[in-house]
């Protein structure tokens, strides 16, 4: 079975893994063009894109797949990019946080089947993990659907659940979701080919979205309860990262716990080597890994040495 994969981060290129190494011939890879990250701001190729190339896997990296853009560069690209998937033996496109929408002319081609980090029809969108700890939920999953034009919108084909645990960041369940991800396309696409598969259409009670993540959401509020601000710090864990700010410094939040405790808004409580309770709107965090400007992460016992925190707030 040939296997075109669309993708960009690594929580693509670990279903790109599992599909090449359980065998699937993959001709040819979609991502995003390379982007400028890190301190110097070098372009940077994606996840999808190093693992391709390591195997020997040609990759395209169109900027656009929509031939009607109305801008001429983007045009032309989709215009290529279309030519050489109509030009490529496959069976079935496989995509995975590709980051670019699938127009009709692509989707008509072959089958496209998606992976997607949640259990569908609940938070379709750009960043279902995020959301799903931020909302609380206590369980999450994998959606193998078969794309249409929708957001998301796909028939089911194969779904399967996982626990979001308290400790749980949008990190550690990325890796775990991905994991899975991985495993369950190799599955599906095994089943799909034999036939073996039923397309089950996604209900219409249940819909949400999972709007992508601005970094501006990640200032928190400490009029919030404990337990709403608790989620948005693991949320944000490792992006963009939870922050509050004490005496105009702003700090990064990285590890907290729900503890009792009250007082107004944001005023420390306490600050010692087991951590930094806070008083929230209701409840209060103890926190538990800090960042400043410049500075590392570090456990609240390091970071209170070279940032007292006793009797300020945060705001």
């Amino acid at each position: 079975m040939k296997v075109i994969f669309a993708g960009t981060p690594e929580f693509a290129a670990t279903a790109l893994q599992s599909l090449h190494e359980a065998g699937f011939e993959i001709p040819l890879v979609l991502t995003q063009p390379d982007r400028p990250a890190g301190r110097g701001m070098q372009l940077q190729p994606s996840a999808v894109k190093q693992y391709a190339l390591s195997q020997g896997i040609e990759v395209l990296q169109p900027l656009s797949l929509r031939m009607d853009s109305k801008d001429p560069q983007r045009a032309a690209e989709a215009l290529a990019a279309h030519q050489r998937l109509l030009s490529t033996p496959y069976d079935v496109m496989v995509v995975a946080a590709y980051g670019l929408i699938l127009p009709r002319s692509t989707l008509d081609i072959k089958p496209c089947l998606n992976i997607h980090g949640s259990l569908l029809p609940r938070w379709r969108g750009a960043a279902p993990i995020h959301r799903a700890i931020e909302a609380g939920d206590t369980e999450t999953g994998i959606t193998i659907m078969e794309m249409e034009e929708g957001l998301d919108t796909g028939p089911m084909l194969l779904i399967e659940k996982i626990a979001i645990e308290d400790s749980d960041t949008t990190g550690s369940l990325h890796d775990k979701l991905a994991a899975l991800g991985g495993r369950m396309i190799v599955e599906a696409l095994n089943k799909y080919q034999h036939q073996q598969l039923e397309a089950v259409v996604q209900p219409e009670e249940g819909v949400n979205y999972a709007a992508k993540i601005s970094k501006e959401e990640a200032a928190l509020d400490f009029t919030q309860s404990a337990v709403e601000i608790g989620r948005k710090i693991r949320a944000f864990n490792p992006f963009p990262g939870a922050h509050g700010a004490v005496n105009g410094v702003v700090v990064k939040l990285w590890g907290a716990e729900v503890v009792d405790g009250s007082g107004p808004a944001g005023k420390v409580l306490s600050a010692d080597a087991h951590g930094i309770v806070v008083a929230c709107g209701q409840g209060a965090l103890r926190l538990t890994s800090l960042q400043k400007p410049g500075g590392k992460r570090l456990p609240a016992a390091e970071f209170i040495k070279g940032f007292p925190l006793e009797g300020l707030s945060f705001s």
